[in-house]
């Protein structure tokens, strides 16, 4: 789904894609904003299993660059780099986005090219930036190693094979999520879990109309949407890149031109620089830009500061810990 500065604001703030959610029993605040659920169904061993493909650079062609490598859970779920680094060392193309909470999103990475977890997995094993590997070099990898054998066999009757793996990254991925944050205590009844500078803040994030991209579980990550809908945004920083293109790269159709998937600021405040490109390094800057370029307008200093703490009460908590930068 795609949105412009033409589509009904109201509609916008009741769509929600995340129909993995159940809040039965639960008593909800009535706002375009779902809470992430406390928990999530999944089979233990294939979580157990994905965590060490996660982990293990055995899936790279130089078997030295592991997923963990861009998206560290001790980071945000990202690397805290403007770009990530390559396999061979050098900068990548593009800003790496969150790993946690990515079960909520309709797409998969900034250009939305991956429908699924699956696929976006794949992707990143076949991409030559990457893992730069494929099928027919990584299954024997994986076959030679005498404990993935013993734990593929345990959980799938085929083995260790193309569906298994992307299956077994998928739902460890599909475990990271990061629930009761302050503003999920908030949303679920407990008035006193925000400040009043942080409701406040709520009320302008609303009311200026952040809330038209960004709503339902993950606060964003279930739309697209240009970047520079009001003024060019690309034309202001300049040196326009592959990566800037967005969702034109998968499509090639031209109206997809600097079309991305809308980022989830569930956890913003921990997953820094901002933007596809990681220009900006500061809340408050990457407020101010997205007011300019997305709504056409500009906000008042005062209530950017207010937007901003609110933003904050969206850090979450991983395995019962609160998510930082430290998080271990």
């Amino acid at each position: 789904m795609r949105i412009d500065k033409t589509f009904p604001t109201l509609l916008l703030c009741i769509l929600s894609f995340n129909l993995q959610c159940s809040y039965a029993g639960e008593e909800l605040k009535n706002e375009p904003i779902l809470p992430i659920p406390l928990k999530i169904v999944l089979n233990p061993q294939k979580v157990a299993l994905g965590e060490k493909l996660f982990h293990d650079p055995l899936l790279s062609h130089n078997n030295k660059m592991a997923c963990a490598q861009c998206h560290q859970l001790n980071n945000g779920g990202d690397d805290g780099l403007k770009t990530s680094i390559t396999n061979n060392g050098k900068p990548d193309l593009i800003n790496a986005p969150t790993v946690f909470n990515s079960i909520f999103n309709f797409r998969q990475t900034w250009r939305g090219a991956f429908k699924t977890l699956e696929l976006q997995a794949e992707g990143d094993l076949k991409n030559p930036r990457h893992a730069a590997t494929n099928w027919q070099e990584l299954l024997p990898k994986l076959k030679s190693k005498a404990h993935y054998k013993t734990d593929f066999n345990a959980i799938y009757p085929e083995g260790i094979n193309r569906e298994s793996v992307l299956d077994a990254i998928a739902t460890y991925e599909k475990s990271l999520i990061t629930p009761n944050s302050r503003f999920d205590q908030y949303l679920r009844g407990n008035n006193n879990a925000l400040t009043a500078d942080e409701k406040e803040g709520y009320t302008h994030f609303k009311r200026y109309g952040c809330i038209a991209c960004h709503q339902g579980v993950n606060v964003g990550g279930n739309v697209f949407q240009k970047l520079g809908l009001f003024d060019n945004y690309f034309e202001h920083r300049g040196k326009i890149t592959k990566a800037d293109y967005g969702l034109y790269n998968v499509t090639k159709d031209e109206k997809d031109r600097h079309v991305f998937r809308v980022p989830s600021l569930r956890n913003v405040a921990v997953t820094g620089p901002y933007l596809h490109d990681g220009t900006f390094k500061d809340l408050q800057d990457v407020i101010e830009v997205m007011a300019k370029f997305q709504l056409g307008i500009r906000i008042k200093e005062k209530h950017v500061l207010k937007i901003k703490k609110f933003l904050q009460t969206l850090t979450g908590e991983y395995k019962g810990k609160p998510l930082n930068k430290d998080n271990k």
